[in-house]
């Protein structure tokens, strides 16, 4: 990797975009620390801590955007509404026969529906701030009120910061290096790492004994580079279908008769089922914090606190105290909604009767399967086998965080979700620039 980003370095028009990206980066992290006019950041401060700080439902959100929420700057928002924008568009692509057609259409319809995700964005980023206001305005969260010049102050800086936010990443995408969106994601989480590691040296290794010290360095360190080396595993791991394509006669050319395959990924759904289910166990506790309902336990507590607290993230795998260890139970919630995303999302964007009549027409055929409906179940049944080894994979990445937090109250604010998110960008963004350096090699071969 790093013989690639010095062997791209030499080359001007690489160095460029990088430097461009680089730029570009820079600006967001900046745009994070940039408070919003109006608002009382020591409020926001306190909301967060109530929710129970890192580990929470809010970290979840608080970790995607790079802390700019917890802080609440204008880049609050930041991708999250173009993240949510995109999958709706996916999800819509399927119900709507138009988009589907739009996809299908080449460089002209992917733009089109680029076009009606920067609208939804808009959209969400308005109703979401719109709602951010109203649902903490009178709790202390605008210094002076639920005044029409507050409201449209802080409105119209979330709603700007989530669309300039789009626009950079889609800048970095057309002159930088990589998928724009998904480097400032990369960076967003990144920016927390430091005052993660902070707080592992503070807990584990600051007031131990000289060989405990050594021990619990030692530890951190293999955990973190074990996930790596499964994420990069998982990532790139595939099972290649062999094809066979029959011999055409045209004329006098012979056409056809080479063996292909067809690539599946064993993480065929990628980082999308952990967001989904961490999605949808957070956002309760999110909406419920609006309204100053926090998770709680106990003889004075209501039956939506304590399911607040079995949605909770932070409360799970709880060894110490056998009466908390009960909420560990939302776990097992989450491992299930993991496991089902992963078949829901897998069965939207590949679809076996499709790739089964494509190869039909182009005379392909799987070895030992005939064509037509034999071949659509045993793609079936291969990927259906594939997306459960896949899951499970996600679903060790995904709560190999959350044990340690719950057991050795290991206080980060990355997760399974972030590690992901880092190994996926950065081997992409490594495969872009070398793929940049071999077309401009081949380009300047040809032009010799």
């Amino acid at each position: 990797m790093l013989q690639t980003l010095a062997n791209a370095l030499k080359t001007k028009e690489i160095r460029n975009r990088l430097i461009y990206t680089l730029v570009a980066l820079v600006i967001v992290r900046f745009g994070c620390q940039l408070p919003i006019p109006g608002v009382d950041s020591t409020f926001v401060k306190n909301f967060f801590d109530q929710q129970g700080g890192i580990g929470s439902g809010v970290s979840f959100f608080d970790s995607m955007t790079g802390g700019s929420f917890s802080s609440m700057s204008i880049f609050a928002l930041n991708i999250t509404p173009y993240i949510t924008s995109s999958i709706i568009i996916q999800l819509l692509t399927i119900a709507i026969p138009r988009l589907e057609e739009l996809q299908k259409e080449g460089e002209d319809g992917r733009k089109k529906i680029a076009e009606y995700t920067r609208y939804i964005t808009v959209a969400l980023s308005l109703l979401e701030s719109l709602g951010m206001v109203f649902a903490f305005g009178n709790q202390g969260y605008l210094k002076d009120g639920l005044t029409f010049t507050n409201i449209f102050v802080c409105v119209g800086a979330l709603t700007a910061g989530a669309s300039f936010i789009m626009w950079i990443g889609e800048r970095i995408t057309e002159k930088g290096v990589g998928n724009g969106i998904s480097i400032v994601l990369l960076i967003n989480i990144l920016s927390r790492f430091p005052n993660d590691m902070a707080n592992l040296y503070n807990k584990f290794i600051a007031n131990a004994t000289v060989m405990n010290k050594l021990l619990a360095g030692a530890a951190i360190i293999v955990i973190l580079i074990a996930m790596v080396a499964f994420i990069v595993v998982l990532q790139d791991a595939e099972r290649r279908i062999p094809v066979q394509y029959a011999k055409k006669m045209q004329g006098r050319k012979t056409f056809g008769g080479q063996s292909s395959h067809i690539p599946l990924k064993v993480n065929t759904a990628g980082v999308i089922p952990v967001i989904f289910a961490s999605s949808i166990m957070s956002f309760p506790i999110v909406i419920a914090s609006f309204f100053g309902v926090r998770p709680q336990s106990g003889a004075g507590a209501s039956l939506g606190q304590k399911i607040l607290k079995i949605l909770n993230q932070s409360d799970w795998c709880n060894f110490k105290d056998i009466y908390q260890f009960k909420y560990t139970i939302g776990l097992v919630i989450y491992i299930v909604l993991v496991i089902f995303f992963a078949y829901f999302y897998t069965s939207i964007t590949f679809n076996p009767v499709e790739v089964s009549n494509n190869m039909k027409k182009a005379g392909g055929f799987i070895p030992g399967i005939r064509p037509g409906t034999p071949t659509t179940e045993y793609l079936t049944k291969v990927l259906n086998n594939i997306i459960f080894i896949g899951a499970i994979g996600l679903t060790i990445v995904a709560i190999t965080p959350i044990f340690f937090a719950g057991a050795f109250d290991a206080d980060v604010s990355f997760s399974g979700t972030s590690l992901i998110i880092i190994v996926g960008v950065v081997l992409e963004t490594i495969k872009k620039i070398e793929s940049m350096m071999l077309v401009r090699h081949y380009k300047g071969f040809l032009s010799e």
